[in-house]
């Protein structure tokens, strides 16, 4: 199993440096799961080679345009090539009941003598209290964040843990520290790919570095970082943390160095 990190960039990363934080998990059998449909994804998905014709399993964590707003050129782009099903679209329930309304089909709803709804475009694949799917044999349970609380309204979001080839994989998606929601999901993972923001003016809706790195060394060992903001980037591995994920890295669950040592850059 890999995972390919298609970018490792905030919502706002600008130019071809780097892009959105969007990942292809790919299996020994090249079936792909796309985590996270930003709006950049067309640019993100070329670059690592890729076409809308791979995207046939999509996975969506929260609202947000860096994790959906690549949907509605998905949508159209596999709704009008005929070698293209409509992909599989999971998300939990509570986000499906305004993606359509809320996101997708200002832009989506009409189309020549037709009137549409998300079931035009895509699979929906909803998932409820149990709080899981299953993907090509691997179970995937949605762990809740918290991204976004104004007082008034939390904002739906989740991460995934799964465990592929014996390791227990922790991906945060956006989120604060959030030991109240991720906890357990810390202490099980064997690797956590952590949202992480860098930003000299802290959003307070994403883990800053400065506070990640006063978390105990036992966590920060077992952590990657991405999400972050151009500019120069701190030394994770000397603070304790396998370090920042670059774009195009791929981590490859059946290499021993999986942890630490993953570095292969997608060309």
């Amino acid at each position: 199993m890999k995972l390919l990190f298609l970018g490792s960039g905030s919502a706002f990363t600008l130019g071809t440096d780097n892009y959105q934080s969007n990942m292809l998990l790919i299996n020994e059998q090249g079936k792909k799961l796309l985590i996270d449909c930003g709006s950049d994804i067309r640019f993100s998905l070329h670059g690592a080679g890729y076409s809308h014709k791979d995207l046939t399993d999509i996975y969506i964590s929260h609202l947000h345009a860096d994790h959906v707003g690549g949907l509605e050129f998905v949508g159209f782009k596999t709704k009008f090539d005929p070698s293209c099903d409509r992909p599989n679209l999971y998300l939990s329930k509570d986000i499906a009941e305004t993606l359509w309304d809320n996101t997708l089909s200002g832009g989506m709803r009409s189309i020549g003598g037709d009137e549409t709804n998300l079931e035009t475009f895509f699979k929906p694949k909803t998932i409820g209290r149990d709080s899981k799917f299953v993907w090509q044999g691997l179970e995937f349970n949605l762990a809740k964040t918290n991204h976004v609380n104004n007082g008034y309204y939390v904002m739906p979001s989740y991460g995934l843990f799964f465990e592929a080839t014996g390791i227990k994989i922790l991906i945060t998606t956006d989120t604060r520290i959030a030991f109240e929601t991720l906890g357990d999901f810390y202490q099980r993972a064997d690797v956590i790919f952590h949202d992480c923001e860098t930003s000299r003016f802290p959003s307070s809706v994403h883990a800053h570095y400065n506070d990640l790195v006063k978390l105990p060394e036992k966590l920060r060992n077992k952590m990657w970082l991405y999400g972050y903001q151009s500019g120069k980037l701190p030394n994770a591995q000397n603070d304790g943390f396998c370090g920042f994920i670059k774009k195009g890295q791929i981590f490859d669950t059946t290499k021993p160095c999986f942890m630490r040592s993953s570095v292969k850059i997608a060309v």
